[in-house]
């Protein structure tokens, strides 16, 4: 374990082993099952210092949330202008390569979030999040901002597809094999445009 050069434990490297060690054991043995000694054996630290950083086990459970990737994107990096499909499809491959590397501890945090409310509530706050940005790369795509409930579903089906996807651990699906159901989105939206021209028309 890293020290300072007066010989103490270096508290960021000691945090960091705790968390990587209850992600690892949470994964492997579920929550309950794990208890903060074995942790702090994993970890290579005292136990007292589990209970240091995090007062109450489930805080680790909080502090790991913190740890999933950052999926907020610029819709300018994915969007391409008069082309909603291929700009989801490019949304969606940016947030599956985000998340690939914490595949296990969003599955993790998933399974756990019916049993912990601040789980809960960290991940549906993602998943907010998540639909306010597929709407604003169909938006910025194009799509007619008169359309809003048209919009505001399409916005909804894909952020379930994407959040469904990273809470199995699995991804069961790649970007190119949910392109289909991103052009029918789109497609779909493409038809509700027209038809909202033609009412307008006449």
């Amino acid at each position: 374990m890293p020290r300072r050069q007066d010989g103490a434990v270096s508290d960021a490297s000691a945090r960091e082993r705790i968390l990587q060690a209850a992600e690892r054991l949470f994964s492997e043995f579920g929550f309950q099952a794990t208890p903060t000694s074995r942790i702090a054996e994993v970890a290579g630290v005292p136990k007292g210092l589990v209970h240091y950083y995090f007062r109450r086990k489930p805080d680790l459970l909080t502090a790991l949330v913190e740890r999933l990737p950052d999926e907020r994107i610029d819709p300018a990096r994915v969007v391409v202008r008069g082309d909603v499909a291929e700009s989801l499809h490019r949304l969606v491959t940016e947030l599956d390569r985000r998340l690939s590397s914490s595949r296990v501890l969003s599955h993790l945090l998933w399974r756990e979030a019916d049993t912990h409310r601040v789980v809960w509530e960290a991940l549906r706050n993602r998943y907010e999040a998540l639909i306010a940005q597929v709407r604003a790369v169909i938006l910025a795509a194009g799509a007619p901002t008169r359309m809003t409930a048209d919009v505001e579903s399409a916005s909804v089906l894909v952020a379930r597809a994407v959040s469904h996807r990273h809470s199995v651990a699995r991804h069961t699906a790649t970007p190119e094999e949910m392109r289909a159901e991103l052009s029918f989105i789109a497609s779909a939206l493409t038809a509700g445009t027209r038809r909202a021209d033609r009412v307008a028309a006449e």
